[in-house]
């Protein structure tokens, strides 16, 4: 049953894939032509998809022609994705750093036991991620408090478990609700009972 429904969800994603990508283009090459806010933007989108899509399709300079592996090294596309799209993807997760830092210091607030456990568990996470835990438990070592020294070391171990257990916990059940979302709205925009995207009335 499990590959079934495995199947069944790839052939649904195929056609989902081909309506949004149907949709990216209408709505992109219409603001190009009306000339909307940013319309710039939306040719560096098209332009971009264009690209992608033919390189991986025709497999255009793979080594191995079109019968090899669309990412096989030295292709253009492996090459435009390690020098566009990975960098801009750290870039991006970079960024992201700084504004979830910022977000937390404005928007937490520990006004009862959910949010403080949320604030600590983001202080703990943001502060296991960096190297700080291994110097600061080296000041206190060299200082001779040793218990501080133990309790930073132990930061990292504690930054895994959390990663590894209640928030791999969370995110599983998440990634299985926006599956059953996507298949289930893949079957909607595929036999046309969802048409808010066109911009008519879902009615």
């Amino acid at each position: 049953m499990g590959e079934d429904f495995s199947l069944y969800f790839d052939i649904i994603a195929v056609f989902a894939f081909i309506l949004g990508g149907g949709n990216l283009c209408r709505v992109h090459f219409s603001k190009v032509y009306r000339k909307k806010t940013d319309w710039q933007f939306s040719i560096v989108t098209l332009l971009g998809f264009f690209v992608m899509l033919a390189a991986g399709l025709f497999k255009i300079g793979n080594p191995e022609g079109i019968q090899g592996d669309v990412t096989a090294a030295g292709s253009l596309f492996a090459d435009l994705y390690d020098s566009i799209f990975t960098p801009l993807q750290g870039t991006m997760y970079a960024l992201l750093a700084f504004f979830v830092a910022s977000a937390s210091y404005r928007a937490f607030r520990a006004k009862n036991i959910d949010a403080s456990i949320l604030l600590i568990a983001a202080f703990v996470i943001l502060l296991g991620r960096t190297p700080a835990p291994s110097l600061i438990a080296d000041f206190f070592a060299g200082a001779g408090i040793g218990f501080m020294a133990t309790a930073f070391n132990f930061v990292p171990t504690l930054t895994d478990w959390i990663m590894d257990v209640p928030n791999l916990a969370g995110q599983r059940a998440i990634l299985i609700g926006i599956a059953l979302g996507v298949i289930s709205m893949a079957l909607r925009l595929i036999l046309g009972v969802e048409r808010t995207y066109l911009g008519a009335d879902s009615k």
